[in-house]
């Protein structure tokens, strides 16, 4: 698995290139986010981790401009008074985020779960493949069509879609949906379930009709719209 790191704390990405190394990790380190954008764009990684605070731009705009470019994942390090700015992060396809100062072992935790969601071994249907009207979801290929064209889905969102669309009617309460997609090593909140059903609604819903898809159960959770 090849890892960048991108943060302009000599220490702290020293430190954190000789742990990730020593399980096995190839690893690179940047110190700025052009310099790490430089990177994305010449060569493939696994999953690029992220401080917020740079010296050249902040941490939203990395977290944009690799979306542009990318759909590497992205492990974002904040600080514990960024709240907005981790809910950002994530509204612009981070997929998740540890406070500073953390602890070693559970940032690996987090690596490696989001290295399995991105590799497509998440436990899923043994359906292959999801057709609901115009929307066709290729659960081994990870691929979701809708209207004959290909949506660009994060990892996790292409997760929370397959999780809804194989049970469709039935209601997920964002525990669940944490519990499940983002794992027992998850320690995050539950606006991170909101923030990426969200993002996933702007992608596959019309805009100008109510939701067709994945739809609230107010007070519950969420579900995919009975429609096959």
């Amino acid at each position: 698995m090849k890892v960048l790191i991108l943060d302009d704390e000599l220490l702290l990405g020293k430190g954190l290139k000789h742990s990730l190394e020593q399980d096995g990790y190839e690893v690179e380190s940047a110190l700025e986010g052009s310099e790490a954008l430089r990177k994305i764009s010449l060569g493939e990684y696994d999953i690029v981790i992220f401080d917020l605070n740079l010296p050249d731009m902040d941490g939203i705009e990395v977290c944009q401009k690799i979306r542009e470019i990318s759909n590497v994942p992205l492990l974002v390090l904040t600080s514990n008074n960024e709240d907005m700015n981790k809910i950002l992060c994530l509204e612009y396809g981070a997929d998740d985020y540890v406070t500073k100062p953390f602890n070693i072992l559970e940032l690996k935790a987090r690596i490696k779960a989001i290295l399995r969601r991105a590799r497509g071994t998440v436990k899923k249907s043994n359906d292959q493949t999801i057709v609901a009207d115009d929307f066709i979801i290729n659960a081994l290929g990870r691929k979701a069509i809708l209207h004959g064209r290909e949506i660009n889905l994060t990892a996790k969102e292409f997760d929370l879609l397959l999780l809804l669309a194989t049970n469709p009617g039935k209601v997920f309460s964002r525990e669940e949906l944490l519990e499940i997609i983002w794992g027992y090593e998850y320690f995050g909140d539950l606006r991170t379930v909101d923030v990426h059903v969200r993002r996933l609604r702007e992608k596959i819903e019309n805009k100008n009709k109510d939701y067709e898809y994945i739809l609230t159960k107010w007070g519950v959770g969420y579900y995919f719209r009975n429609v096959y």
